[in-house]
């Protein structure tokens, strides 16, 4: 599949906070981000299966964090599944993914990467995990990880792990 082909699925984007005015390419990105996840991955979904992305601010992840996860704090990338991972092939909606504008920008300039390059990343790695990828184990990280990189390369991006020692995904 082409980076540059429609998404697979019906991709929902909600601008929650003026904050992502910053990237205003920011839909395009997204979804190229999820059209490479899908074909790195080998994902499978109704054609009109929606998913939805929401760019809000760390106060929203920090209360959507702190109610679902019991953790007060914001984070990069909130994904919240609709399904479980053997229903994704057949369910009408796949879930959502939400990211957090403050700490998304926070760890591109420490981890010296564009915005946009970061967001690619994030998207990619909150789409593996609404179709049961996870990273709590190493073999699975090492598994996410090689899908996340194959991803971004289709779409013209560096190896995220391979530049500096970046700090692990938050995202569960």
């Amino acid at each position: 599949m082409s980076p540059d082909r429609p998404t697979p699925v019906a991709l929902e984007i909600e601008r929650d906070s003026d904050l992502w005015s910053a990237l205003p390419e920011a839909e395009a990105i997204i979804a190229k981000a999820v059209s490479a996840a899908f074909a790195e991955a080998g994902l499978l979904a109704r054609p009109d299966a929606e998913l939805a992305v929401t760019l809000a601010d760390d106060e929203r992840v920090r209360s959507l964090n702190a109610e679902w996860r019991a953790k007060d704090r914001p984070t990069n990338v909130l994904t919240f599944p609709a399904v479980e991972p053997d229903e994704t092939a057949e369910a009408p909606m796949l879930g959502d993914v939400i990211l957090a504008f403050e700490t998304v920008a926070r760890e591109a300039r420490e981890e010296q990467k564009t915005l946009g390059d970061h967001v690619a990343h994030l998207t990619i790695h909150g789409v593996l995990h609404l179709f049961g990828f996870d990273h709590l184990e190493d073999d699975e990280a090492d598994a996410m990880e090689a899908i996340e990189i194959r991803a971004l390369a289709r779409i013209g991006i560096a190896d995220p792990y391979a530049a500096i020692a970046a700090p692990p995904l938050t995202n569960s």
